[in-house]
């Protein structure tokens, strides 16, 4: 009997600490996403510093960051940037983030050759692999949405 009473314990324990199934999920919104099971997917972090180019020439230096952002819109439109913003005055001369569409650092530094501002090192880039919902990209959808000047 207390064999009995001790496997029907267990068996409601791991019935309650097992996984949940989610009713209200989206099998054509995951498999469009590239979801694995839990909602996630790879994604490439980037954080933007100073380079190492230290020129003064403003108008080069103009024109480096018009074809960066020219660069951020073009790569958005293509969902390989998915999100991208910078950060304010720091010590740790952090510029800037992305957050890159793809799997894997090789792919992320091929988007990255297309940008100007760090081809010409006056932005540098380190790059982390990074594991986060396979749903973030759905919020520039919506950032359109709710902008009143373009930056």
């Amino acid at each position: 009997m207390k064999l009995i009473i001790t496997m029907l314990c267990f068996l409601c324990s791991t019935q309650l600490f097992g996984q949940t199934v989610n009713t209200q999920l989206d099998t054509a919104l995951a498999k469009k996403l590239g979801a694995d099971e839990y909602g996630m997917k790879k994604y490439v972090f980037v954080i933007l510093k100073t380079g190492s180019n230290k020129t003064t020439d403003k108008k080069f230096i103009d024109s480096c960051f018009v074809g960066h952002l020219a660069n951020i819109t073009r790569l958005a439109k293509q969902n390989q940037l998915i999100i991208a913003g910078p950060f304010g005055k720091n010590e740790a001369d952090f510029r800037g983030l992305f957050i890159l569409n793809v799997p894997n650092v090789t792919e992320a530094n091929l988007l990255l050759e297309t940008d100007p501002a760090i081809k010409s090192n006056l932005l540098k880039a380190e790059l982390y692999p990074w594991y986060g919902s396979a749903a973030i990209s759905e919020y520039l959808d919506f950032h359109d949405k709710i902008w009143k000047k373009k930056p």
